[in-house]
């Protein structure tokens, strides 16, 4: 009975020193510093207010602050419900009704030039002057922007992934391997097509919702935070630790 008190109260000891230390990575040096001291400054205050993702700035500007921000926060509401219905008709018209993205291309076209041929005809047959159809081009400099981000966000996936399979940094791995487990849940489960869709949707509903209820959403994912480096703290001392890793940059010849 006195060995099992013991091991309850070494237990105890562990999980109350991880608590300290996730409670003391969530504050910067300056503010712990100042709390073990034994006194509490406004800024301790205020860096104590828990944010997901650990941002600073509100969540427009998070998403950019621009155009792109305000369609997903429906600032242009008209534009935003273009976006989401057009969406969920294209993901109707492909999804439900199995319509080929060649054949409606062409389907499509064939109205379009079909009616404008007509309605051409029929100004000229009754001696009116024929309608003056807009030039359309992509704009070349949007495009190539859009190119260039894109492009940069692959390389820099690609040195990220380059980093993990080196081995040097075991908890991302972790986060990289139960990210790509759930993605292949989900494409079993679910078509591309339709996960496009879903992603879509969250894009227009999650982050505007979030906005609105931010100071109530904060202090749960704020619990579920703390709960989750417990128990990662807890399978990093039993089993990650005592997984050799790679040689570290320091080692290098």
């Amino acid at each position: 009975m006195a060995e099992e008190h013991k091991e309850e109260v070494k237990a105890e000891s562990l999980m109350e020193k991880i608590e300290d230390k996730i409670h003391e990575s969530s504050l910067p040096a300056s503010d712990v510093v100042h709390e073990r001291s034994g006194g509490v400054s406004p800024r301790s205050l205020k860096a104590k207010v828990y944010r997901i993702f650990g941002r600073e700035k509100p969540v427009h500007h998070v998403f950019g602050g621009g155009k792109l921000a305000d369609v997903f926060l429906w600032r242009d509401k008209k534009l935003s419900g273009g976006i989401l219905g057009g969406a969920t008709v294209m993901w109707f018209l492909f999804e439900f009704l199995e319509c080929h993205l060649l054949t409606l291309v062409a389907h499509s076209l064939i109205v379009g030039i079909g009616a404008l041929f007509l309605w051409s005809n029929a100004l000229t047959f009754i001696n009116k002057s024929p309608p003056k159809i807009p030039q359309i081009q992509i704009p070349e400099k949007p495009f190539l922007q859009i190119v260039s981000a894109i492009t940069f966000e692959i390389n820099r996936g690609l040195v990220v992934i380059r980093d993990i399979a080196s081995g040097k940094d075991l908890k991302q791995f972790v986060y990289v391997i139960v990210g790509l487990w759930v993605v292949s849940v989900l494409g079993k489960a679910y078509n591309f097509l339709t996960l496009v869709y879903i992603a879509i949707v969250l894009l227009f509903t999650v982050p505007v919702f979030y906005e609105k209820y931010e100071d109530q959403v904060d202090p749960l994912a704020e619990k579920a935070m703390i709960e989750i480096k417990k128990q990662y703290a807890v399978f990093d001392a039993k089993v990650l630790s005592k997984i050799p890793r790679g040689p570290s940059k320091d080692k290098k010849i």
